[in-house]
């Protein structure tokens, strides 16, 4: 059976790594000419990493995985550590290490799992039809390909989505703008093994070991949406941001370099529960657009692959009804991370100040417990548990 991809992405390399798995023709169809991630890292929670293993990818992604023993709550302005403890419980509890890694490390080794020559950079959808029986997508360039179903992994800003919906849904500002990016790993910024992220004043300061002897670092900061974008200023502004904040906050803004850090504003989208229509479907962020605030925006996506190949495999009513029973088998649990990660970033972000304080009361008081357990809540109500 052909499938047609829209969309480079973790998500739809992913699915289209899992779909040739199981016997199927696949193409794979970018906008973009050349594949520039956005974000210098991911933290791929244990859910996500047991999608990669099914994938036959559990070597490769313990290479390019950082090696993450502890995580620690650091107050931002004293230094003083909130809470600090092993993941070891957790990684126990769930049956897998988390790896956080390079997005462009990540997906250079999806695309070469998958087969670049059968990837077409540089080719933006404008319109698809499908006729009952197959789906043709047209390209910009006058192209065109045909197949039996047409997969939306187009992202954020997906073309597929308004198919499927019939309108283009609003995309709602989360109220910060995240600086990112990596640096030489240096315990005068943070242990080489933790996941460090320093809080205070709605703001957040986050360093996570990836392999290479680098940390991913990243700032958040609650602004208004539409302000100017100069790299050049990148460091006089989060210096003041962080006015009076503890020194290795200050040393990583000194270290870092404006050329290769990212600035993004942050935006998610009310989830909706109508991901297919006929022979097409969506995937990824252009299902279930997220906040990055409980790390599960990949790890969904990567689920979808999964989950998607396996309905397509298991059920033989026809293409409709699969895509269908994969649409219900997802979007409830996307919807749940969607919104529990609206939450957290309201709490983290000061979007209530005493919930925001209350929080960081709660940290100092916290023994590792409550955070693994919420984190493993998220892993465990995967589709490989």
């Amino acid at each position: 059976m052909k499938v047609i991809i829209i969309g480079a992405g973790i998500g739809g390399l992913s699915a289209g790594i899992a779909l040739k798995r199981i016997g199927h023709e696949v193409r794979i169809y970018e906008q973009v000419r050349e594949i520039r991630p956005v974000g210098a890292a991911i933290s791929v929670w244990s859910n996500g990493i047991k999608c990669l293993n099914y994938l036959g990818l559990e070597k490769q992604v313990a290479k390019i995985g950082g090696w993450l023993d502890a995580m620690a709550y650091v107050d931002g302005l004293s230094g003083e550590t909130m809470t600090g403890f092993s993941l070891r419980p957790l990684i126990e509890q769930v049956g897998q290490r988390p790896y956080p890694v390079s997005r462009a490390e990540l997906q250079l080794m999806l695309m070469r799992e998958f087969g670049l020559e059968d990837i077409s950079l540089g080719t933006k959808l404008v319109d698809l039809e499908d006729d009952g029986e197959r789906v043709t997508a047209r390209f910009e360039d006058g192209t065109s390909d045909t197949g039996a179903l047409l997969i939306g992994a187009d992202g954020a800003h997906s073309i597929v989505r308004r198919h499927i919906l019939g309108a283009a849904p609003e995309r709602r500002y989360a109220g910060y703008v995240n600086w990112n990016g990596l640096v030489a790993i240096d315990e005068a910024l943070a242990p080489k093994g933790q996941w460090t992220t320093f809080v205070g004043e709605g703001k957040r300061v986050s360093l996570m070991p990836i392999a290479g002897n680098r940390f991913y670092f990243f700032f958040d900061v609650p602004l208004p949406s539409g302000l100017p974008n100069e790299r050049a200023h990148y460091k006089s502004l989060l210096g003041g941001y962080f006015a009076g904040w503890a020194p290795p906050v200050h040393r990583l803004i000194e270290r870092l370099d404006p050329d290769t850090t990212n600035r993004v504003e942050i935006h998610d989208i009310d989830p909706f529960m109508t991901w297919a229509k006929g022979r097409v479907a969506l995937l990824g962020d252009s299902a279930h657009n997220t906040t990055p605030d409980i790390g599960q925006g990949g790890c969904m996506a990567m689920e979808d692959a999964v989950v998607l190949a396996i309905t397509l495999q298991t059920n033989t009513l026809g293409i409709e009804d699969a895509l269908v029973r994969y649409q219900n088998r997802r979007n409830e649990r996307a919807r749940e991370l969607v919104l529990r990660a609206r939450k957290r970033c309201d709490v983290t972000h000061a979007k209530d100040i005493a919930a925001t304080q209350a929080w960081y009361d709660e940290l100092r008081r916290e023994d590792g417990s409550g955070i693994i357990r919420g984190i493993a809540s998220n892993i465990e109500s995967g589709p490989l548990g």
